[in-house]
């Protein structure tokens, strides 16, 4: 009988996608905040026009995956391709969007050469401070007034609250991120520039980035907002501690963006729950239980998991100027990746044939408090 009831709830909802699928995010909430994905190559560039449709129709807002990352921008030193990063720039500038920039300094993704000197040893804080000047420069600066947010530095934090020992901090402390900060800044005087890290929602990690963000202020460091990145499973966080992360980070008196959102519900394979990309572990049978169909109860359960969590992101906001998907469809998430490889994952909106999922219908629902 359970199941009966479950199957009939997800009929309804998907009776109800019907009509409510005809009314894009961006306008839903328009009174709230903006609202975005991370879009992938093929999105920005027309190849994937379902996705670009998805985007287009949806979004008023944009991220990249990962085409303004050092390791695509600069492999190599003073040898910079903007030739996928003009593409996904022209794609929000011909859509009207609020284009965002991801990311400018991080410990992943960045070329070892980076924080090498010519000897091959590690490089001196001088040669450091100068390439990481040059790059930010040379990025930002071939951008300005056209993206209008960055993610300046990337998960510089732990999660028990300690500064992550990267090799930016190895060889230039925590000055590092005030630096990255001021030549941003010098760079696109009017962009807001953003710190952007994960599981803020885990108390310790969100008490040391406070502290951390309120060194920079202390510094005179321009920084003029705080992303929390929202990649979230089922059962964690509680929606207590994702409003009272919310509320913690109002504290600081910054802008507040949700930036990679998504759900993931697969199996848990540890009691890790940050989102390092390093993170990885061997694949088996039990914790890819929905290879060949997400199941009804499934359905309605992330539909619900959706719902609590903007209903607290329309409750505060006043608090939020962005909420951001990190990628459009199932089939394009990371999570199928992470932190099991070949996994299939079903943590978003849309389904993988590009069709909306009752949890659409109930992230729709919320902007009228329903």
């Amino acid at each position: 009988m359970r199941k009966f009831f479950t199957t009939l709830s997800l009929i309804c909802s998907l009776f109800a996608i019907t009509s409510i699928c005809q009314r894009p995010l961006k306008n839903v909430f328009a009174g709230h905040f903006r609202i975005g994905a991370a879009l992938n190559e093929k999105q920005f560039t027309g190849r994937d026009k379902r996705g670009a449709g998805i985007v287009t129709t949806n979004f008023n807002t944009i991220s990249p995956e990962n085409v303004l990352k050092w390791e695509a921008i600069q492999p190599v030193e003073g040898k910079f391709d903007f030739s996928k990063a003009d593409e996904y720039v022209a794609f929000g500038e011909k859509h009207k969007m609020f284009i965002v920039g991801h990311t400018l300094v991080w410990h992943n993704q960045t070329p070892k050469w980076v924080f090498e000197g010519p000897d091959g040893k590690q490089a001196s804080k001088e040669l450091l401070t100068k390439r990481l000047r040059d790059h930010i420069f040379k990025v930002v600066g071939r951008y300005k007034g056209k993206i209008g947010a960055w993610d300046v530095v990337n998960e510089a934090m732990n999660d028990d609250g300690s500064y992550r020992e990267s090799e930016w901090f190895k060889i230039l402390g925590k000055e590092y991120l005030a630096l990255a900060f001021r030549f941003a800044h010098e760079a696109d005087p009017p962009a807001d520039l953003y710190y952007n890290d994960y599981s803020l929602e885990m108390a310790e990690k969100r008490r040391g980035t406070i502290e951390m963000v309120r060194w920079l202020l202390d510094q005179k460091a321009p920084i003029g907002g705080v992303g929390s990145q929202s990649h979230h499973r089922m059962e964690w966080p509680a929606i207590e501690d994702q409003e009272k992360t919310l509320t913690d980070l109002a504290t600081l008196g910054l802008k507040i963006a949700i930036t990679e959102l998504d759900i993931d519900v697969l199996p848990n394979p540890s009691d890790y729950r940050g989102a390092e990309v390093s993170v990885n572990f061997e694949r088996r049978p039990e914790l890819d239980p929905f290879k060949k169909s997400f199941p009804a109860e499934r359905q309605s359960a992330l539909a619900k998991r959706y719902q609590d969590l903007f209903r607290v992101f329309v409750k505060h906001s006043k608090l939020i100027d962005r909420v951001t998907f990190w990628c459009v469809t199932d089939g394009d998430s990371w999570l199928n990746g992470w932190p099991v490889r070949g996994r299939t994952n079903h943590p978003l909106l849309w389904d993988r044939a590009g069709k909306p999922k009752p949890a659409f219908g109930a992230v729709v629902e919320t902007a009228a408090g329903n």
